[in-house]
């Protein structure tokens, strides 16, 4: 059977992860994740200076073209091991995830919807459209609790990349979305029509 890949876009600290995490939950063993997020470049030649340097809100620091080659296989029926990426070192680890197929496979990220060849590749495409505001307190909550940063090196890159990177890339990759979601995997209404739509898409795919 091929299996329905869905992609769910938006601005980082937009509520993707808790939308994709909803989804699972609903569909269970019916679904696999991959995220754009594992896909950042090696960076172990370079030193931690230069590691935090780089523009991570850009398309070029993610390796695309090996997660479209991941998704194919995947469609194969194949399974595949998936990188880990630190964002403690600023560089992949020596780890992988093995990632099965399943009827549905989810792939989410702010960039998803910018490569033209990945974001043909999916049944549907979600937005997780969320207020700036709310965005930069998420992105600075994280990154302070969960990859040890400061407040000040996080201010630094929303205001010198992330930002000036989301209106060049992430904004105007929206216009591609099937589906505009405002706060994600907060609205109830929204969740539940992507659910009635994941579920028509499954049984029109049982029926062939």
């Amino acid at each position: 059977m091929k299996p329905v890949i869905i992609g769910i876009a938006g601005g980082s600290g937009s509520g993707k992860t808790t939308l994709t995490r909803n989804i699972s939950e609903r569909f269970s063993d019916d679904v696999c994740v991959i995220c754009h997020d594992s896909y950042y470049k090696d960076q172990s030649h370079l030193t931690m200076d230069q590691r935090v340097l780089t523009n991570y809100d850009h398309p070029d620091s993610i390796q695309t073209d090996l997660m479209i080659s991941h998704l194919r296989q995947l469609k194969e029926g194949k399974s595949v091991l998936t990188p880990v990426y630190s964002f403690v070192e600023h560089t992949r680890t020596s780890e992988t995830v093995k990632v099965d197929p399943r009827k549905v496979i989810i792939i989410d990220g702010i960039l998803i919807f910018e490569n033209k060849e990945l974001r043909d590749m999916m049944d549907m495409k979600i937005y997780v459209d969320t207020d700036s505001d709310i965005r930069l307190i998420r992105r600075l909550l994280r990154d302070v609790n969960e990859r040890g940063r400061d407040i000040e090196s996080v201010t630094t890159q929303y205001i010198t990349t992330v930002k000036p990177m989301h209106e060049q890339f992430v904004e105007p990759s929206k216009k591609f979305a099937d589906i505009i979601i405002p706060e994600g995997g907060q609205n109830k209404v929204a969740l539940s029509m992507i659910y009635h739509r994941i579920r028509s898409i499954l049984n029109e795919s049982d029926e062939e």
